[in-house]
């Protein structure tokens, strides 16, 4: 898809940073939305839904921590990609993003092209779940069902929110079920070559989604661990 007519929130409350995402997404012809803190984005967001969220992680007032909870748990943008900008080097801070629902992140200082190259990875995967929804309409096996098109997942009869990060990992492991997937397939295939993640991100929202699809996230049926190798998904066990 053309990156014309694409919005993007912009929530950072350095003018300076801000106006650095701005300039350069305008330069590639997006549509940028900017606020200074939490509260403007929120009324931003209710007035139109963004096809992007750039968030920084450090936000006066409402954070950008408790802001991505937000974002999550409203319908309207709980499947609305997320890219976490943060000052903050360590792992850990980074881990609670991707935890809290961001897609990616972005430390600072950042390179312009690099943003650019980040939110058209994240934009194009997007246009692609939407395509491959297209093809494969659903999947419904035992207690597991879930509508591509419109992005819903039940389990155990009762409907499951999950992040697009999270809904695509869960369709490519289920649409590969039963076969040994390293993280760096699952790198490639759900985050792509031109994001800059490691095999970490992959552990994070490989626990997010147990806790949601699994009966017992501790003792997994479904998403099985094969230790040094990856992850599969086991359809056998919807059967049982």
């Amino acid at each position: 898809m053309s990156s014309i007519g694409q919005k993007i929130l912009v929530v950072e409350d350095e003018p300076d940073i801000r106006k650095l995402i701005q300039y350069n997404l305008t330069q590639e012809r997006y549509l940028v939305v900017e606020a200074e803190d939490g509260e403007q984005a929120l009324k931003l967001v209710q007035r139109d839904t963004p096809n992007l969220i750039i968030l920084d992680l450090m936000l006066p007032g409402l954070s950008g921590l408790e802001l991505c909870k937000i974002f999550r748990e409203r319908p309207d943008t709980a499947r609305v990609p997320i890219l976490m900008l943060t000052a903050k080097a360590g792992e850990a801070d980074k881990v609670v993003g991707l935890e809290m629902g961001a897609d990616d992140y972005l430390s600072k200082p950042f390179s312009p092209r690099e943003m650019v190259a980040r939110v058209r990875a994240i934009l194009r995967r997007t246009d692609s779940s939407a395509a491959a929804a297209e093809t494969a309409p659903s999947y419904h096996k035992g207690t597991l069902k879930i509508d591509y098109r419109t992005y819903e997942v039940f389990a155990r009869g009762q409907q499951i929110r999950l992040t697009l990060k999270e809904f695509e990992l869960l369709r490519f492991l289920v649409q590969n079920s039963n076969r040994v997937l390293s993280r760096d397939q699952l790198l490639d295939r759900v985050w792509g070559g031109e994001t800059f993640v490691t095999p970490r991100t992959v552990d994070v929202h490989i626990r997010r989604l147990r806790k949601a699809v699994e009966e017992d996230d501790r003792r997994p049926r479904l998403i099985l661990t094969l230790r040094g190798v990856g992850y599969k998904f086991d359809e056998k066990a919807l059967a049982e």
